[in-house]
């Protein structure tokens, strides 16, 4: 008798740090991909440090049946950029605020994309995590039903929690 195996669900989303240090802001990522249950995975690769993985998981993303890249990076932000120009999927950047320019290097640096290398960028820090989960939610939600039903419930709960009245 044949044993069937039961097919492990793929994470969509890939999110990338440049370094430990950098999952204190892009918890915030994960917790909104989980609610609007996404899978993801979250690791380690530093354009820098560990330039071959880096350059081995961006050109290789699409071949593990992920959808769409988070990266996050502080500095000269230089993962966000290398993954654009090397994968062949949507780059979310998250740039990661630092001590001595609060990010602006960052963000800048991600903003400097050259032509041909796409790169979303968003706000600095906490925010820009969370608004990266929405923006990859919404691409997946472009061919993924059960996705674009819960983002849209998401988007629904946000807009009751705004109250009318200032008091």
């Amino acid at each position: 008798m044949k044993r069937i195996k039961a097919k492990k669900v793929q994470p969509k989303v890939s999110i990338i740090i440049g370094s430990r240090n950098d999952y204190s802001t892009i918890v915030e990522a994960e917790k909104i991909l989980k609610e609007l249950k996404i899978k993801f995975d979250t690791r380690v690769v530093s354009a820098h440090r560990t330039p071959k993985r880096m350059y081995e998981w961006a050109e290789n993303a699409h071949l593990r049946g992920y959808k769409c890249i988070i990266a996050a990076a502080g500095g000269s932000a230089s993962l966000p950029s290398v993954s654009a120009a090397i994968s062949e999927l949507p780059t979310i950047g998250v740039p990661i605020e630092t001590k001595k320019l609060f990010g602006i290097d960052s963000i800048l640096s991600m903003a400097s994309c050259p032509k041909g290398a796409p790169l979303a960028t968003m706000p600095i820090g906490k925010v820009g995590a969370v608004n990266a989960a929405l923006l990859a939610a919404e691409i997946i939600s472009t061919f993924d039903d059960k996705i674009r039903f819960n983002l849209s419930k998401w988007k629904r709960k946000q807009t009751k929690s705004v109250k009318i009245k200032p008091k």
